[in-house]
């Protein structure tokens, strides 16, 4: 080994393109003349005991499109930062002295932490106490604030979509109503993407509240056009309508979510009398290889990660910015969730399609125009006509369009 070298570890969470990270700083690392090491089992390989390999292009060839991590990771341990969505917990003196020690001896200009809030959380407390860090977003959930994606997101987005084909064929064929449960804590962006690009019928969200009369509403309105099947897409994280999320507490931990589900399609079954099946894809999006998009902003953060740390800009975390690779203050980052607005152009363009949130009765308008607001839309002919005129067109088209269906 040259006396300069990158350190690097995967902390959190698996999911694909990991690895794609791994080897991009490796590769970044040694066009620069810096040696690479890689840190075992996340945070915990920094410490009592130490445990680490040499990161070379021998052993992370053909690493590009393996799902998983090399080094391995751990959302547990010594060096756990969080306990709820922004709740800091202080990473002990002597475990920071000691990752600190470790860092001098081994001569490591920079540490990449490849992580989600949680665990760059810890590379922000490694910041202060002046171990030299750069931060790599990663989680499949995409709930981190300071970049308009995570790698791992589009990765997750595929599986659910995949897994919801599969299920539109088996649903129709059948005419029963599935609901899938998909991850996402307490952000609702893989059910948001997967439930448009799969063709779900309802999509219930954390950001968004609902209620059971305008699930079954939506369903009994397919089944008036014809549609004796539906397809409802649950985020883990979205709260019941009387309140509270479903999952596991556990003491010294985020919740364990989970179970949501189930709940849902039991209770459209009661009150519809009709079959309903559950599936839940749970650690099946964390799996497997990588998208390409994912590939590439992978690959992209590592070689961005390593050019941070020549340039001594330490205590930052790359992020993307359509189409530029940037990087932003790690604490910019951490302990703010970027969650769905509302009134976003993705649940906009999902309620003209028809999608239901649970918040609205099927046959609502699918944009909420607010009273008195008028707006002029003009022809080649410069011909000015009535809001309130130009929606009922439009809904007269729209019920047109299902009665086709």
């Amino acid at each position: 080994m040259s006396s300069k070298r990158i350190g690097i570890l995967t902390s959190g969470g698996d999911c694909p393109g990991l690895n794609a990270v791994i080897r991009g700083v490796v590769k970044a690392s040694s066009q620069l003349g810096y040696d690479c090491v890689g840190f075992l089992k996340g945070y915990e390989g920094l410490y009592d005991p130490v445990r680490y390999i040499t990161l070379t292009h021998k052993n992370t060839s053909g690493i590009l499109n393996q799902g998983g991590t090399i080094l391995g990771s751990t959302n547990k341990g010594r060096f756990a930062a969080t306990v709820g969505v922004a709740d800091r917990v202080e990473i002990d003196p002597e475990l920071l002295a000691g990752v600190k020690h470790t860092i001098d001896q081994l001569n490591i200009a920079g540490l990449v932490c490849i992580g989600g809030d949680g665990s760059l959380a810890v590379a922000q407390q490694f910041h202060e106490y002046g171990i030299p860090v750069v931060g790599v977003p990663k989680t499949i959930d995409n709930d981190l604030s300071a970049t308009a994606f995570t790698f791992g997101f589009d990765s997750a987005v595929e599986c659910a979509t995949n897994a919801l084909d599969r299920l539109h064929t088996t649903a129709a064929s059948h005419e029963r109503i599935m609901v899938i449960e998909l991850m996402g804590r307490h952000a609702g962006w893989i059910a948001l993407h997967a439930g448009i690009a799969g063709g779900g019928d309802v999509i219930l969200l954390p950001e968004i509240g609902w209620t059971y009369e305008n699930v079954c509403h939506k369903i009994l309105d397919r089944e008036s056009h014809g549609k004796r099947f539906s397809l409802v897409v649950v985020a883990e994280g979205a709260e019941l309508p009387e309140g509270g999320l479903v999952g596991e507490e556990k003491s010294g931990a985020q919740a364990k979510l989970g179970g949501i589900g189930q709940i849902v399609a039991t209770e459209i079954e009661r009150r519809l009398h009709r079959e309903v099946r559950v599936s839940v894809l749970g650690h099946l999006q964390r799996g497997g290889a990588p998208t390409t998009f994912d590939r590439v902003l992978a690959t992209q953060y590592g070689a961005h990660a390593v050019r941070l740390i020549v340039q001594g800009r330490l205590g930052e975390m790359v992020c993307y910015h359509p189409p530029e690779i940037e990087s932003v203050p790690i604490i910019q980052a951490v302990n703010k969730l970027r969650t769905v607005e509302h009134d976003g152009s993705a649940v906009q363009a999902a309620r003209a399609l028809g999608i239901s949130f649970g918040d609205c009765p099927a046959d609502e308008s699918p944009f909420a125009w607010s009273e008195d607001f008028d707006v002029e839309v003009a022809t080649s002919d410069d011909v000015e006509f009535d809001a309130e005129f130009t929606l009922d067109i439009a809904e007269a088209a729209t019920e047109e369009a299902l009665a086709e269906l």
